[in-house]
Order: structure tokens, then C-alpha cells, then sequence
């Protein structure tokens, strides 16, 4: 047990360093080049920014913009990977893909959006809307925990401070309550009631009177006791 439960710690902890590790080398490729690959991003309602779909979430536009990401995007990733591992996935998967797809399709900011951003908002609305589809102890304490260290993405999703793809953090926060409500009859393993031997294996029901007591006339009860009792005399 201790051995499973350590491979996948391990498992949880180190796939989203790889996706991370993309991230950094390829802003590291672009800061030592002199170029940089916003082009990459997502430009709504533009068919040139479709592409941004898959490779946005990957490009950042500065290093504090990435450095501002990698924390939040290690440990959300690692929880959903560790917690809720039958649906990981794929949950980040519809994530990754719808967020960006709705990004592409609001036409609210006629922008190039790039960053992970947006990917982190699902992410932490996939964690948060558990506590409230799945309604169990892990899940509403996981999303309380959330709530506490990253309260303040809030005012994330509201217009504000120019250069802030408010519109993308929106897109991938309702991709997460998607993804949370659309995969929230998935149970873990550790989520599963457990059943008691006395539960799984069925017991022989007994009457405690005879079925039959009343069906029999009293005259012939009468009669058995009778016999019971005499018998009994000598």
C-alpha cells in the first residue's frame, strides 16, 4: 500500500514538471533568439489564431509572466493528478482544449492571448466546483484549500488592468466547471463506500413467529398444546 500510494506522489509531482519544463525552455529559446512567439497565441475570431488553441498555453510574454504562472500551474496540476487520478486526464485534456477554443470564440478582446493562464483558471475551477458536484469530505476540503491560497483569482475574470486576458482566465474557468460537472459521476478509489461483510453477503431471514400462526385455527392450536403439555406430564 505505502509503495502505491509513493509511485503515485511520485507520478502526481513529476508530470507537470515536464509540462513546465516545455514552457521554460521554450521562453528560453525566445529570450536567447531575440524573437518571441505571440503569434502562437489565440487571436479571436481570426482564423490565424486557432492555432493558438493548442500552443498558447505554452508562450509567455515575459519571464515574470511565467515565473507568475509555474507555481499555481505545478500545484493544481499535481492535485488533480494525485486526487482525482481516473479523470486527470482527460479533465485536463477538455481543460486545455475548450478553454482555448472558448478564448478563440468571445469576442471581447480582439487580442493576441497567450499564457497559462487561462489553463490554470480551469484547473481551479475544476478543484473548487468538485467540492460542490461530488460532495464529499476530500472533495469540499480540496476546494476550500484553493479557495484559501488562491482566493484572489477572482478578480481575475473581471475586465481591469490593460494586457490581461481577463477573457481567457473566464474561458478556462468555465471549461473547468465543465470539466468538473461533465466527469463528476467518475468516482476515485478512495471515494467508493465501503461495503461491510455483513452488507455483501446475504442473510437468511427468519421469522420470529410462525408464518403460519395465523392461518392455524385456534381449535387446532388448541390441540398441539395439548398434546405438548401431556407428553411433556409423562
Amino acid at each position: 500500500m505505502l509503495e502505491k500510494w509513493t509511485r503515485k506522489a511520485k507520478e502526481s509531482l513529476l508530470t507537470p514538471f515536464y509540462l513546465l519544463a516545455v514552457m521554460w525552455m521554450l521562453h528560453l529559446v525566445q529570450w536567447l533568439l531575440g524573437f518571441n512567439l505571440w503569434t502562437l497565441g489565440i487571436l479571436p475570431l481570426r482564423e490565424v489564431g486557432l492555432k493558438g488553441i493548442l500552443f498558447s498555453p505554452l508562450i509567455h510574454g515575459s519571464w515574470a509572466h511565467l515565473i507568475a504562472n509555474t507555481i499555481p500551474l505545478y500545484l493544481l496540476t499535481a492535485m488533480i493528478l494525485f486526487f482525482y487520478r481516473r479523470v486527470a486526464t482527460t479533465a485536463f485534456i477538455t481543460i486545455y482544449l475548450f478553454g482555448g477554443l472558448l478564448t478563440w470564440l468571445l469576442p471581447f478582446q480582439s487580442a493576441w492571448h497567450i499564457g497559462a493562464s487561462g489553463l490554470i483558471y480551469g484547473l481551479w475551477g475544476f478543484v473548487i466546483c468538485n467540492g460542490f458536484f461530488r460532495r464529499n469530505l476530500k472533495s469540499i476540503a480540496l476546494a476550500l484549500l484553493v479557495l484559501f491560497y488562491f482566493g484572489g483569482m477572482f478578480f481575475g475574470i473581471l475586465p481591469g488592468e490593460s494586457g490581461i486576458s481577463w477573457q481567457g482566465h473566464l474561458a478556462g474557468l468555465i471549461a473547468g466547471i465543465f470539466a468538473s460537472f461533465w466527469f463528476k459521476d467518475t468516482i476515485e478509489q478512495d471515494e467508493e463506500k465501503v461495503k461491510y461483510s455483513w452488507e455483501q453477503e446475504p442473510m437468511e431471514r427468519k421469522n420470529f413467529f410462525d408464518p403460519n400462526i395465523f392461518d392455524t385455527p385456534r381449535a387446532e392450536r388448541q390441540r398441539k398444546d395439548d398434546d405438548y403439555w401431556f407428553s411433556n406430564r409423562h
